[in-house]
Order: structure tokens, then C-alpha cells, then sequence
């Protein structure tokens, strides 16, 4: 079966009532946990960002302290992982300001492990990632806000 591309299914999609919409987005969301968690956000929490955006810090900050810290392997592992969820939590927003809090707050967290990070080269590199990342994204916004995100970089990289 050949996919089809976004444009052709958006053409096809104004050929249906909303009662179909609503049964196909119904029928999509059966299939992944991914789409229900995407039109879970934007259903109810896309208005109000900076309580998703709070959600999202404390399942971080759950995932954190869960987390096995007997060798750097485990580490690496359960660092990935969480890597991967905010990932896909910025993917729903796309909002660069959200962005740049969640991979903020990311790298803070990281810093608190009990191991040092400095002591491993992946788990180092991870972190610089992250901060060219935040870099890229903070040169998007407006200038004021670009002032406050650099502060809180730089806080970041001073510790």
C-alpha cells in the first residue's frame, strides 16, 4: 500500500462532514499511543501551555529520581529514554518557547545526577547537544525573551 502525501490527504479530508472527521480522528487515535497523547494536547491542555509545560517538568523530574544510577550503562539508558519523551513533547507543541524550557529543565536535571557527568564522555555529549539545541531555538525568538533564556543558559553552563 502506497502512503499517501500530506497534501493529498488534506484535499480528500474537505470532502467530509465533521461527523466523519471526528469518527476518522476517533479510528486514529485507536492505533498509536502517540496519537492519543498528540490529540490529547491539543484537545485540552494546547491552550494552556505553561501548565503543560509544568506536567511535563514534574514527569521529568519523576523519571529523574526513578532512575537507576549504580553504573554510567544505566545512566546512559535511562537518560536516552527521557530524552526521547521530552522530544516527542516538543514535537506536539512546537512552540520554541516551550522548547527551550523543557530541554532547560532537562539539562538541569541531568547536572543533578547523582555521578557527575563530566566523568563520561556520552552523557557529556548528550548535554552539549542539548545546549546547541537551546542555542539554535533561543535565536528564533524576540529579543526580550532571548535576554531571559540566555540568562537561564548561562546559569546553566556555569554550574
Amino acid at each position: 500500500m502506497k502512503t499517501a502525501t500530506v497534501t493529498e490527504l488534506k484535499k480528500e479530508l474537505t470532502h467530509h462532514s465533521n461527523k466523519e472527521l471526528m469518527e476518522l480522528c476517533l479510528r486514529l487515535s485507536k492505533f498509536k499511543k502517540e496519537n492519543k497523547e498528540l490529540l490529547t494536547y491539543l484537545l485540552f491542555e494546547e491552550e494552556n501551555e505553561s501548565l503543560y509545560i509544568l506536567g511535563i517538568k514534574e514527569e521529568i523530574k519523576e523519571q529523574f529520581e526513578v532512575m537507576n544510577t549504580k553504573t554510567y550503562y544505566f545512566i546512559k539508558k535511562s537518560v536516552r529514554k527521557i530524552l526521547r519523551s521530552v522530544k516527542k513533547y516538543i514535537r506536539y507543541s512546537k512552540k520554541k518557547e516551550t522548547e527551550i524550557e523543557l530541554l532547560l529543565y532537562f539539562c538541569f536535571e541531568l547536572q543533578k545526577v547523582t555521578k557527575p557527568i563530566i566523568k563520561n564522555v556520552t552523557l557529556q555529549n548528550i548535554f552539549d547537544r542539548q545546549v546547541e539545541m537551546i542555542k539554535k531555538a533561543i535565536l528564533k525568538l524576540h529579543e526580550d525573551l532571548q535576554y531571559d533564556y540566555n540568562e537561564e543558559l548561562s546559569r546553566l553552563i556555569i554550574k
